[in-house]
């Protein structure tokens, strides 16, 4: 397991759909996510503490040593800051793994989401550096019941940039869906089918020590040698995770690749409902400081419709924009899936109609965009 998928809502035209409350991200039931039948979330967790991410105490205001004279995060940056030869990867292992503390666990969804999700803070003293995109692996404690052997390291999308939440380069922070089994028949939820390591995380005090292992992947890694790339990001659910590395990386914090950055990023999030949503605050301010460079679309299949009448779901958003996004694709942008397998299909065959439409050869046009590492999937 790696991040979670999302669900969509829709922004368009400036417009804001209501939201229960900010700063929430949400996991999708079996209704809304046809493909994740019987799993579902149940944590729920509120980002607002995150300026308290060092165990209750404020985040640090000032940068001391984890930024430059000039004020800018670059004290992780490869030379120059785009070349990715010698990223971290694979620095510990499952029979040498890493040992990290939490340093909080925010649930982070509202009352009427249909799961639990949380944001949770992980203290790596700067020993397990990572590049947005990758991801972390947790070795939950205990044993597999079925063959009596240690648990299997589970991995996560990290949902911060390389500085972490509070800038120093220190801390990393995984996005988790509590997933929990509920019986079809009885509606009742079986502890003994619930997700050993999602639970384990989400029940987390801080203090609490993890067993990692990572980082690990370069398949999300950003394009960054050319400043004028576009970047299409799709989600449900937490597959949100390495986005939100991406988007901090862009136009939050004061990097060489922020500077530089002249493209569009654009966010397709698809969740159940409003309440649903993941890091929503976050997103509303980029598009305030970076209107020309940030672009963001919700699927919220509990509170749209899609062009037939049906729910919206995120291959309905996206196909919204079908000529906008093949457009970018043929100048060079870069589209990145992530959340669960179930996802794909649905965006594919609607992209493969589309391009039928167009006169293209979908096959054709997708193996010429993975050859030219265009085409980015981390599904699980």
């Amino acid at each position: 397991m790696l991040a979670l998928i999302c669900g969509a809502a829709a922004f368009n035209g400036g417009t804001r759909a209501p939201l229960a409350a900010r700063s929430r991200v949400v996991m999708q039931s079996a209704m809304d996510e046809p493909w994740n039948s019987g799993i579902i979330s149940k944590t729920v967790f509120t980002a607002e503490q995150l300026a308290a991410s060092m165990g209750g105490a404020k985040a640090p205001t000032k940068m001391s040593a984890t930024a430059t004279a000039s004020g800018g995060q670059d004290f992780l940056e490869a030379t120059p800051y785009w070349d990715t030869s010698n990223i971290p990867l694979n620095t510990y292992k499952n029979k040498a793994p890493f040992t990290g503390k939490v340093v909080s666990c925010k649930r982070m969804v509202g009352p009427q989401a249909t799961g639990e999700t949380c944001h949770i803070i992980i203290n790596h003293e700067g020993k397990m550096p990572y590049w947005e995109g990758q991801s972390y692996g947790v070795i939950p404690p205990g044993t597999n019941p079925k063959n009596g052997k240690p648990n299997s390291v589970r991995l996560y999308s990290i949902a911060s940039s390389r500085y972490g939440d509070d800038m120093t380069g220190k801390t990393g922070s995984l996005c988790v869906r509590r997933a929990v089994y509920v019986d079809p028949e009885t509606g009742k939820e079986d502890d003994s089918k619930k997700g050993v390591c999602s639970n384990f995380l989400c029940d987390a005090k801080p203090g609490q020590e993890l067993t990692m292992t990572g980082p690990s992947g370069k398949v999300m890694l950003m394009p960054e040698q050319d400043p004028k790339t576009d970047l299409i990001m799709v989600a449900t659910g937490t597959g949100i995770a390495p986005y939100r590395g991406f988007i901090r990386r862009l136009f939050v914090e004061k990097t060489p690749a922020g500077a530089a950055y002249k493209g569009q990023a654009w966010l397709f999030l698809g969740v159940a409902n409003s309440d649903s949503l993941l890091y929503d605050d976050e997103w509303q301010a980029s598009l305030k400081t970076h209107p020309s460079n940030f672009r963001l679309d919700y699927a919220l299949s509990r509170e749209q419709n899609n062009k037939a009448g049906g729910k919206m779901y995120i291959q309905d958003k996206v196909e919204e924009y079908a000529d906008e996004i093949f457009a970018k694709l043929e100048k060079g942008a870069h589209m990145y899936f992530c959340g669960l397998k179930g996802m794909m299909p649905g965006i594919t065959e609607m992209l493969e109609r589309v391009a039928k439409s167009k006169g293209l050869a979908w096959e054709e046009f997708l193996e010429g965009l993975k050859k030219k590492g265009q085409w980015h999937v981390e599904v699980y």
